[in-house]
């Protein structure tokens, strides 16, 4: 999703907080052995993760085809300050 090794370390809280909350849902417990792959087939929900990757490349479109003078698209095709 990220880049960057702290971006990964994100990526993965998300992660543990998704499986968590789709393990509470339907009622199991973390003694059941139940794996991940069977709790998002019985949920039927994907990846979070997955999900804001593809949100942000959906607004990434959107202020890519903006005007030029547009605050968004200046933001992001600003060059990054020098340390």
């Amino acid at each position: 999703m990220l880049g960057n090794h702290q971006g990964e370390c994100i990526a993965c809280r998300i992660d543990a907080v998704d499986k968590w909350c789709l393990r509470t849902l339907p009622g199991i417990k973390w003694h059941q052995f139940v794996r991940n792959e069977e709790v998002r087939r019985i949920t039927k929900q994907p990846n979070l993760t997955a999900i804001i990757q593809s949100r942000r490349l959906s607004i990434f479109g959107h202020i890519a085809r903006m005007d030029d003078d547009a605050n968004a698209k200046m933001i992001l095709t600003a060059p990054l300050p020098e340390n």
